[in-house]
């Protein structure tokens, strides 16, 4: 058997359903309708995200959690960790780029209804911090970023009370909590907001832990998810040049590595160019996702962490995204199956194969999975948590799931009465700050 009848006799993905099962799924509902409205007097109500079919079930009736959101005037320190040691890096230069879901997330929890003003009501506490901007931008160095953090939670009692377990922090780069190099020693037990579940290449160990953090989607262009015309329209697949395609940089990483010689073998099937994405000749927006749209396959590869904006950015232009990244970790895995919106690939196998299977797939069975991707897209967009689908409105849902009636840490402690104390026995708003750490 030739390697294109091998891959076209594997099973793709199958379609969503038959003429016979819509048939026998309209009497379905039809009986289900007809039956709970004479047996039931009144309907039950589920958390559904409404993005078409499928719909997306959180398992809760409604959002009901409280999040605090420190102010930078209240703790000392703090507007260094957003603006830098002078306090000069604007906010609007920190909303672009990998890092701007620090900010958009901070600003989009200020608004949210979900926001209480009392630290007593409050489920989780959100510390704003916009370090990896201020980093990039020279306002301040990794041993000023250590510091300052360590002095911020210093000064937080309800941090000292939970163990900074109902706490929440952004870190939105491949380099994840590692921003923070003392990360393992203070923010262990704290909820943390990434897009990257793995940086086991270059460190010992990585900051993502599957029970307490959580996966968010990562920042893509404005210009590509706002609502009307966007930068670039997708292509027909029929008037696409390539089969797929790698826009990105080597990185003397081995994936991406083989992905670029793969290309000069096959040119007229994987483009790779010789991007510019810094320099006189560096790449526009727009022609870099005027590349992008013209492949019916987006390769995503891990480059220096396990995550990439390509694998978000491919469902705004409806290309297949190809996961090359073995250790990737993806946001809401509890409500998306991405084995019918995606495709992920051995990183041990690229090479010929890898073309000749992506070549296998009827041009149907693309659009099939376009389609599908098309209905979920709207989680990547950070926009406010009142749109029923949203990249805001998921991680407030997984942030529900993390609340708990009760917290306490080593350092805290109870007496009959019910009153917290510390191992001093001194009761909890009477700690006086700033508060003993680990």
């Amino acid at each position: 058997m030739s390697a294109s009848n091998k891959w076209r006799a594997m099973p793709h993905h199958q379609p969503l359903c038959t003429r016979t099962h819509q048939i026998g799924a309209l009497l379905l509902v039809a009986t289900t309708f007809f039956f709970t409205k004479v047996l039931s007097p009144c309907s039950l109500s589920t958390s559904v995200v409404h993005v078409s079919q499928p719909q997306l079930r959180w398992g809760e009736s409604q959002l009901s959690l409280k999040i605090y959101v420190y102010e930078p005037d209240e703790i000392n320190g703090l507007t260094e960790l957003m603006h830098g040691r002078d306090g000069k890096i604007p906010e609007q230069a920190c909303l672009k780029g990998q890092w701007g879901t620090q900010v958009k997330i901070h600003k989009l929890l200020l608004q949210s209804k979900q926001r209480t003003l009392k630290k007593e009501e409050a489920d989780l506490f959100f510390v704003p911090s916009y370090v990896k901007c201020a980093r990039m931008m020279g306002g301040l160095n990794d041993k000023e970023i250590n510091h300052t953090y360590v002095k911020v939670i210093s000064q937080m009692p309800y941090f000292r009370l939970s163990g900074g377990r109902n706490h929440i922090f952004v870190f939105p780069s491949g380099a994840g909590a590692h921003l923070f190099k003392s990360w393992a020693t203070y923010i262990n037990r704290s909820i943390i907001l990434t897009p990257e579940g793995d940086r086991t290449d270059k460190r010992d160990t990585t900051a993502f832990n599957t029970w307490k953090d959580i996966i968010i989607p990562g920042n893509i262009d404005d210009g590509m998810t706002k609502t009307g015309a966007t930068v670039v329209q997708p292509l027909p697949l029929s008037k696409r040049k390539y089969l797929a395609n790698y826009l990105g940089r080597a990185q003397g990483k081995a994936g991406r590595l083989k992905l670029i010689e793969l290309a000069k073998q096959f040119p007229e099937k994987l483009e790779c160019p010789d991007l510019k994405f810094s320099g006189p000749d560096k790449l526009g927006r727009k022609e870099y996702f005027e590349h992008l749209r013209n492949s019916k396959f987006c390769l995503a590869p891990r480059g220096e962490s396990s995550w990439t904006l390509r694998f978000y950015e491919s469902f705004f232009v409806e290309c297949v995204p190809v996961i090359i990244s073995d250790q990737i970790e993806l946001p809401f895995q509890n409500v998306i199956d991405y084995s019918q919106i995606s495709i992920k690939w051995p990183s041990s196998r690229i090479g010929p194969e890898l073309l000749q299977y992506l070549e296998s797939i009827p041009d149907e069975e693309i659009e099939e999975i376009i389609a599908r991707g098309r209905q979920v897209r709207c989680l990547w967009v950070y926009v406010s948590d009142s749109e029923s689908c949203s990249a805001m409105r998921g991680i407030m849902w997984e942030l529900q799931r993390k609340v708990r009636q009760f917290h306490h840490s080593a350092e805290t402690f109870w007496l009959h009465n019910g009153s917290i104390v510390n191992r001093n026995l001194v009761e909890f708003f009477k700690w006086e700050l700033p508060v003993p750490l680990p």
